[in-house]
């Protein structure tokens, strides 16, 4: 059976369409009688309106984008999780990208997302990434723009973050508070500013307790597990070797527990173990993996509500919000 169209309630009506379309929107200049006949007869007719019309006509698509560095993340596929959830409380599609950690591929998913004319856009960086002009192009163009976890510095947007310098602090006082006195720290790469931050944390913390700094201790990694694996077989084969790690991130952490497994060492009674982002595996892996907690499934939903907010008033005032995060102590830390 054919849909019903405007155009044929407005012609039984005898007045015109966009009439018909105001009344059918509660318009207040279309007055009550003419608001009350157009409704009787659309119902009678069982009309349904046409939202990818209405979406045109308001120039909207329904749709917002979200680009992260990997699907595969754990932390990434739960930050997704939230903004898809705030999403469809809104009426609203997602289209995920990834940018693979790569500045150019990054650059493509915003062409590509402003091609698809989607209403805004979530982002957290490409590990790559150190030119914004393809994010200022998204706001030259009246946009809504939202970082999340892995953030802008130049540019005046919107974001959600945690305390990565707290976070990393709680996490070698932790070990330092459980006699650990020689910390190898496995860092992400230096080009990512939050592995920055969580270095400058591992740092100042080592002096609060008038521990040395000691540079063959840090070892910059990418978020693989085999360059988790082969930096921690560097640490394990150094002179001196630590005697706990921290690790950036639960990817590198599992990486190291796995080479700790195979050298030989216990974990916690040789060696301690800490991890960051609570992912999933982390509680079930033996020993369970102690680590910072930072809670990605609120982080998008928190980056989503403040596009959304963007998205009902273009004056919304620019935010930053900080999330809270939680050591959770488990059994690779001796009790």
């Amino acid at each position: 059976m054919k849909p019903i169209t405007l155009k044929e309630i407005a012609e039984q009506l005898n007045i015109s369409i966009s009439t018909v379309s105001r009344a059918l929107r509660d318009h207040p200049r279309i007055s009550r009688t003419t608001k009350q006949a157009v409704q009787a007869l659309a119902k009678e007719l069982d009309f349904q309106p046409n939202p990818l019309a209405m979406n045109l006509r308001m120039q909207r698509t329904q749709t917002i984008g979200v680009i992260v560095p990997k699907i595969s993340y754990a932390f990434y596929a739960s930050a997704i999780t939230g903004i898809e959830a705030v999403a469809i409380g809104e009426g609203y599609n997602i289209v995920i990208c990834q940018s693979n950690e790569s500045y150019e591929q990054e650059v493509a998913n915003i062409k590509s997302l402003l091609l698809s004319r989607v209403d805004g856009i979530i982002v957290s960086l490409a590990g790559e990434t150190k030119q914004y002009d393809h994010f200022q192009e998204v706001l030259n163009r009246g946009v809504p723009l939202v970082f999340f976890n892995r953030v802008c510095p130049e540019l005046s947007v919107s974001q959600v973050i945690i305390d990565n310098f707290l976070a990393a602090a709680q996490a070698v006082s932790f070990l330092i508070q459980h006699g650990c006195q020689r910390i190898g720290l496995l860092a992400g790469p230096s080009s990512v500013e939050i592995s920055n931050e969580r270095l400058r944390g591992y740092q100042q913390t080592l002096a609060q307790h008038q521990l040395p700094f000691d540079p063959n201790l840090v070892a910059h990694c990418d978020y693989s597990e085999a360059d988790g694996y082969d930096q921690t077989v560097r640490l394990l084969q150094l002179s001196n070797p630590p005697d706990a790690i921290f690790a950036v991130s639960d990817r590198l952490a599992i990486a190291a527990l796995q080479a700790l497994r195979d050298y030989g060492i216990r974990i916690p009674q040789d060696m301690a173990l800490v991890g960051f982002n609570n992912d999933p595996v982390t509680a079930v892996v033996s020993p369970s993996l102690t680590t910072i907690d930072q809670n990605p499934e609120q982080m998008g939903e928190t980056a989503a509500h403040l596009l959304f907010q963007q998205l009902r008033d273009a004056k919304t005032d620019i935010e930053q919000v900080v999330l809270k995060t939680r050591l959770l102590e488990r059994n690779s830390v001796k009790k």
